[in-house]
């Protein structure tokens, strides 16, 4: 998929264990100098490779490419890892610090959810960092973007995460996609689906 965003020239596409080296020059700054991640340190490149290729053994994981450079990335995951959350999963995004507010996030929030529909995924849930008053290492805007994609608040643990000598409050956020209907059909692992039905659902 190819697109245009805020003056750029946007194409999305399925990750491979290749793209640690990229996707992890996005992600370090957020750990160094933010704490919309409450990592401490930016884990070593095959730390990071081995985490995508976890995540893709069943979810997706999804590059957006600016004319070849990789500037934002979004994956799924295990929420919670038992076997009655199957049909839930985490949410996980980054993007280039200088691609945000590009429209960027919503273009891979939005594939996201349609391979999680074709997945047999219901429910998508994010968990997000909270500042009680906002600072140089966080803000609102995580919240601000799930609650413009659909997403609404369900709760917050207070003050359990501690960085750059601040306590953050933890919030989970949702968004239903899909019906809950009885006996639904098991959820089917990303590398199990279709290449061409995946390309599609990159494409739309």
């Amino acid at each position: 998929m190819t697109r245009q965003t805020a003056g750029s020239c946007v194409r999305l596409r399925a990750a491979s264990p290749a793209d640690a080296e990229g996707l992890l020059n996005i992600y370090a700054p957020y750990v160094e100098n933010t704490a919309i991640t409450f990592e401490y340190d930016v884990p070593d490149l095959e730390e990071f490779r081995a985490r995508i290729t976890s995540v893709l053994n069943k979810y997706p994981y999804i590059v957006a490419e600016d004319r070849g450079k990789p500037v934002g990335y979004a994956c799924t995951h295990a929420f919670v890892g038992r076997a009655a959350y199957d049909h839930a999963a985490e949410t996980t995004i980054y993007l280039d610090m200088d691609h945000t507010r590009s429209g960027i996030g919503r273009l891979l929030y939005e594939a996201l959810e349609r391979i999680s529909l074709a997945q047999n995924i219901f429910n998508l849930n994010a968990c997000i960092g909270v500042p009680e008053t906002e600072d140089e290492h966080l803000t609102l805007n995580s919240v601000r973007f799930h609650e413009h994609m659909g997403y609404r608040m369900v709760g917050t643990f207070h003050n359990c995460g501690y960085k750059f000598d601040t306590w953050y409050h933890m919030a989970w956020m949702e968004k239903i996609i899909g019906n809950h209907e009885v006996s639904p059909a098991p959820v089917i692992p990303f590398p199990e689906l279709d290449k061409q039905t995946v390309q599609s659902l990159l494409s739309l």
